[in-house]
């Protein structure tokens, strides 16, 4: 029997005042899973500026995935979304968890003003919304630490083209308050299932 391949999952504690992250959720949900031919190791990543980075970081030393997926909670989403690129840039509409609020700092100094995603977008979004559950792509991971921890992730695969990796953002939970810009929620378990389904299409 061949050994499973290895995804890193990484999810965000709650921030802004809530008490729940989906991202979160779903990584407790999917710690040790074996999907396919991959098996899934997660954690959580404090809502702190250079510490989430940091953290993942060291992740990706213990464990040596193949894949590197960070999520990341987007209260303006009503469908999961694979994005597609991070930009060289912290300007946060919000204290971070530490009460840090940077605004137009670099990620990187000297960095790439942007980097792409080396995930498979267009087969994840397809293999999700075969299960029925909405998957949409994304230019844009905003410029708080979604974006932060996308591009330190895709900053150090440029050295490690055996690794691939990037972000995805989920909705809000219908538990949690409502969303905005009439954003429509999605329960945990929809969201659990779109995000099985991109793994699996990884192996493709």
């Amino acid at each position: 029997m061949s050994e499973s391949r290895l995804v890193l999952l990484s999810g965000f504690e709650p921030f802004g005042g809530s008490d729940r992250n989906p991202s979160a959720e779903l990584a407790s949900l999917l710690a040790g899973a074996t999907i396919g031919a991959f098996r899934v190791e997660t954690t959580t990543l404090p809502v702190v500026t250079v510490e989430a980075g940091d953290v993942l970081s060291s992740f990706i030393d213990r464990l040596d995935p193949e894949f590197v997926i960070a999520t990341g909670e987007d209260g303006g989403a009503s469908a999961i979304r694979v994005e597609r690129r991070a930009v060289n840039r912290r300007d946060f509409s919000q204290p971070d968890n530490s009460g840090t609020h940077l605004r137009g700092e670099a990620v990187i100094e000297g960095g790439p003003e942007a980097l792409l995603t080396t995930l498979p977008v267009d087969a994840m979004i397809a293999a999700s919304r075969s299960r029925g559950v909405p998957a949409e792509t994304s230019l844009s991971a905003g410029t708080y630490l979604c974006n932060e921890v996308k591009y330190r992730i895709l900053h150090r695969l440029r050295d490690e083209p055996h690794r691939r990796g990037g972000f995805i953002h989920v909705p809000r939970l219908p538990e949690q308050s409502r969303s905005p810009r009439g954003a429509v929620p999605m329960p945990i378990e929809q969201t659990l299932e779109g995000i099985r389904a991109m793994i699996a299409a990884l192996a493709d």
